[in-house]
């Protein structure tokens, strides 16, 4: 627990305009990877614009890169890659070890621009929403066709953790 800096809530909320990897249509869920930490969302049936609106929470110690994949979901065979995407969660801890308060809700902290190396596919504002830090994300999945997913991620404290 001493090692524990606190948690990371991933909110996965939709993909958008995702490949399609059955006959129309496909049957996409996320796996999500820090470390050895994995966890993933359920699936969503004939459908390349899901609505997973689902929360997944990472464990942090160190701050490290996160790996979202979205797969098709398939009974014959196996699962079909459907692209994946890298974020930095560096930029958001940071923005959390400001110790903030008494903002204005929606004030922007910090903002991220996309880059070749962020998946990024616009700029994402971390900012204070509803008494604490947030960070929207639009990732542009790689190794695919076409398709992105919509995040957010908010920090949740850990009592007797290290902490931030």
């Amino acid at each position: 627990m001493e090692h524990l800096l606190g948690l990371l809530r991933v909110h996965i909320h939709r993909g958008v305009n995702l490949a399609v990897r059955d006959v129309t249509t496909s049957d996409p869920y996320i796996v999500i990877r820090m470390g050895k930490q994995k966890l993933k969302t359920r699936v969503v049936k004939k459908n390349v614009n899901p609505v997973w609106d689902e929360d997944l929470t990472l464990s942090i110690a160190e701050p490290q890169p996160v790996t979202l994949e979205v797969y098709d979901k398939d009974t014959l065979s196996l699962d079909d890659k459907m692209g994946s995407a890298i974020f930095d969660i560096e930029p958001f801890v940071e923005a959390v070890k400001m110790h903030l308060g008494n903002l204005p809700n929606g004030t922007i902290i910090t903002s991220v621009k996309p880059t070749r190396t962020n998946c990024l596919a616009e700029e994402s504002h971390i900012t204070w929403t509803d008494e604490k830090v947030v960070q929207d994300m639009v990732l542009r999945l790689q190794n695919v066709e076409c398709g992105e997913v919509e995040i957010r991620l908010s920090w949740i404290d850990v009592p007797g953790s290290r902490g931030l």
